[in-house]
């Protein structure tokens, strides 16, 4: 842990400075071990390398960001209900709470889910310290972005 750890909510506003994601709301979950990204559109290329598009904001598919970055590793996940899956895991810094970190990231399709990502306890254990009966504590994002975010753009 860091010497001063930043404390953070339970959700925050992120950037994905490597994917060109600049706002991205989060749930800090310290019950995943690792971190996981809303990805479709999945496709593999030569060179280990995949392609893949992010809807950025929770509650529309508007904005969708395309990127392509080397593949970090392959790993089989549980999912909340139980379920394994084998993801592709790419590594990308992460600015959260005017903090950048470098994490690995598995790439899963999370339309059903509540956010777009989960920041797991691996990226947290680099200076975070969550504050579960909090939200925001790093600030809102700008309204635009909140209004996009609930697809009112």
């Amino acid at each position: 842990m860091a010497r001063n750890p930043t404390i953070a909510g339970w959700r925050e506003w992120a950037a994905l400075p490597g994917l060109e994601l600049p706002w991205i709301k989060v749930k800090l979950d310290t019950g995943a071990r690792s971190s996981a990204l809303h990805a479709f559109d999945l496709e593999e290329l030569p060179g280990d390398r995949v392609r893949f598009s992010v809807h950025p904001w929770q509650d529309t598919d508007a904005d969708a960001v395309t990127h392509e970055c080397d593949v970090h590793d392959r790993r089989i996940v549980r999912s909340s209900t139980g379920h394994t899956q084998e993801r592709i895991v790419v590594l990308t810094p992460i600015t959260l709470a005017g903090r950048t970190i470098d994490a690995e990231v598995t790439l899963s399709n999370r339309d059903q889910m509540g956010f777009r990502m989960l920041v797991g306890r691996e990226a947290l254990r680099q200076g975070f310290l969550v504050d579960p009966a909090r939200s925001f504590m790093a600030g809102r994002a700008p309204k635009e972005i909140r209004r996009r975010n609930r697809g009112r753009a």
